[in-house]
């Protein structure tokens, strides 16, 4: 969850036809292979993003985006925030996540969100707070405002977006995602990762489509219906 830059679905790309590489003729349906090309082009183009794009806006994270999110998410985006993140044994890299079939919030992705996954192997969180707008109202989840902090172990997370304040140690940047070893999680080959030792992230703001731990503590949980998500 963390950085000043967009990393978007949305990039605006054109179509190419699977087998030949060029532009598909107009008689190519949407469910064919012009839509196969769009969704190649935009992973391609998150995979080629400089590392630079999320040195400053990297985000709390999940130790399952090597293979993806193991389940099918619901293409609802959910705001986390958080007024500090620290965590040591730290990843990130590009990947896809997949909705159900037939899910009413596919649009015109064909059910496929293009997400950066961050791992971190250990994580504690300031004054966490997540929202999920769910249409004239909000889900509210608040946790870690006293003197206990969140904290969470394998904790990845699928986002769009990551803004925030970030330092690390012993950064890597370039890696092969299969050749991580940072937080336990390896992302597919040839793709571009990042990794360091140590992160530490103030003034947290991501947009996730998935979030996953092994162990997740969020002392002094409050949930509840509000007219505002997170601020």
């Amino acid at each position: 969850m963390a950085s000043s830059s967009d990393v978007t679905s949305s990039a605006d790309n054109t179509p190419e036809n699977p087998e030949s590489g060029s532009v598909p003729e107009a008689s190519e349906t949407p469910d064919g292979p012009a839509r196969r090309g769009r969704v190649r082009a935009r992973r391609a183009a998150v995979m080629a993003v400089p590392a630079t794009l999320v040195a400053g806006a990297l985000a709390v994270l999940t130790a399952e985006g090597a293979l993806g999110v193991q389940f099918a998410i619901s293409g609802m985006p959910f705001t986390v925030t958080a007024t500090e993140l620290n965590g040591t044994g730290f990843e990130q890299f590009g990947g896809l996540d997949e909705m159900a079939p037939g899910s009413p919030n596919a649009g015109d992705t064909g059910g496929q969100v293009l997400v950066v996954t961050s791992a971190i192997k250990n994580a504690t969180l300031t004054k966490l707070c997540q929202s999920v707008d769910l249409g004239g109202t909000n889900l509210l989840i608040t946790a870690g405002d006293g003197s206990q902090k969140v904290t969470a172990v394998d904790l990845t997370t699928d986002s769009t977006e990551l803004s925030g304040d970030a330092a690390f140690n012993n950064i890597e940047i370039g890696n092969d995602a299969s050749t991580l070893t940072k937080a336990g999680v390896k992302g597919p080959i040839g793709v571009f990762s990042q990794q360091a030792d140590t992160v530490r992230i103030a003034n947290l703001r991501q947009t996730n489509y998935a979030t996953t731990a092994g162990v997740f503590r969020l002392p002094g949980l409050k949930l509840r219906f509000s007219g505002s998500g997170c601020p």
